[in-house]
């Protein structure tokens, strides 16, 4: 199992304790009633026109299951579905599977979409919603394309991809189907539509700042372990699994410039500037080898100096020992709607 989420799971437990603890008022508070599907409607706002034309999405509706999973205390989660906005080759891939955290009460509440990490484990992205529905924010949980359910046993194609086009597919994919999520968060009542964020962390956090330029109704942005010029960076990187890439691309027929020109579309940088105006926080490691430094600061240079950036002294993976800590931050940052996180 990876590290990262082996720690996470023993920060899990730690922080259930420590929840579960001081949560016992709340845990005599009542839930709403989700329905077992709903309609929702996909209405584009004002600031359409100045989203990516290939992000852009027409007004429309889709349908949406809600299936009861656990409760937690204050916290109720349950299994959301609802059709992917593009159709591929793949049929399971063709519907977005999610998980929703909902705070006991009746809101209305703040509102996070939640992504994952790139290796598919999800227990760390679990933990992260549902310690945001503890501090009663609502938290959508969802898996991109070809994770968990989203991939059949026989189809071996993945998101991130060798094949540098099917992973521009993918990404772009993915944003469609959290521009959705968007949606499905707005459609509910319990949610308060002008407090709507996204999180998430390593390839979660990439996807995170591509995302939000692309979804003007993310107001809040956290960005962990994220980048931007990473064509750039990856075409540098002077190790075994890039040299073959390097090699691969050429022998096609493929340059440095054409690799950066094609994976351009789906950088982060190339869209930092649309969150001015945006809460933005990013979290770092200083000793990542990941995502190096350099991609982070490429990604808040093009975003801008209102992006408040913080450095943990650790590396992609042993970032992790810090968890406990930046649960609390998150929680603050999508606790306080007055631009002054903590």
């Amino acid at each position: 199992m990876h590290q990262l989420t082996r720690l996470s799971i023993a920060g899990y437990l730690l922080l259930s304790l420590a929840l579960n603890c001081s949560s016992a008022a709340e845990a005599a508070e009542t839930f709403l009633d989700l329905p077992d599907s709903f309609e929702v409607t996909f209405e584009p706002t004002e600031q359409e026109k100045n989203v990516p034309e290939r992000f852009q999405l027409q007004r429309h509706t889709f349908p949406s299951q809600i299936e009861p999973d656990k409760t937690r205390g204050p916290v109720r989660s349950f299994k959301v579905t609802f059709p992917s906005p593009v159709t591929t080759e793949s049929e399971a891939n063709n519907t977005v599977h999610g998980e929703y955290f909902l705070p006991a009460g009746e809101g209305p509440f703040p509102a996070v979409v939640v992504l994952h990490i790139l290796g598919g484990e999800f227990p760390l992205s679990q933990v992260m919603a549902n310690s945001l529905a503890h501090k009663k924010v609502a938290a959508l949980f969802i898996k991109m394309p070809y994770y968990g359910e989203r991939r059949a046993p026989d189809n071996r194609r993945r998101m991130i991809s060798r094949i540098p086009e099917q992973t521009v597919e993918g990404m772009t994919q993915a944003v469609l189907d959290i521009r959705r999520a968007a949606a499905w968060l707005r459609a509910r009542p319990e949610v308060d539509q002008t407090r709507l964020g996204i999180t998430g962390i390593s390839l979660g956090g990439i996807m995170s700042a591509l995302s939000a330029p692309a979804e003007p109704t993310f107001q809040k942005v956290a960005i962990y372990l994220g980048g931007g010029n990473l064509a750039e960076i990856l075409w540098g990187l002077d190790h075994s699994e890039a040299r073959q890439f390097r090699g691969q691309w050429k022998e096609q027929g493929g340059s440095r410039e054409s690799f950066i020109n094609l994976m351009q579309p789906v950088d982060p940088a190339t869209y930092g500037h649309l969150l001015r105006g945006r809460d933005v926080l990013m979290v770092a490691a200083r000793e990542d080898k990941v995502v190096p430094p350099a991609a982070t600061l490429a990604l808040r240079q093009a975003i801008g100096p209102h992006a408040k950036l913080v450095w943990l002294n650790a590396g992609h993976l042993s970032s992790a020992k810090f968890l406990l800590g930046e649960i609390v931050r998150i929680q603050n940052f999508f606790q306080n709607w007055d631009n002054e996180s903590e």
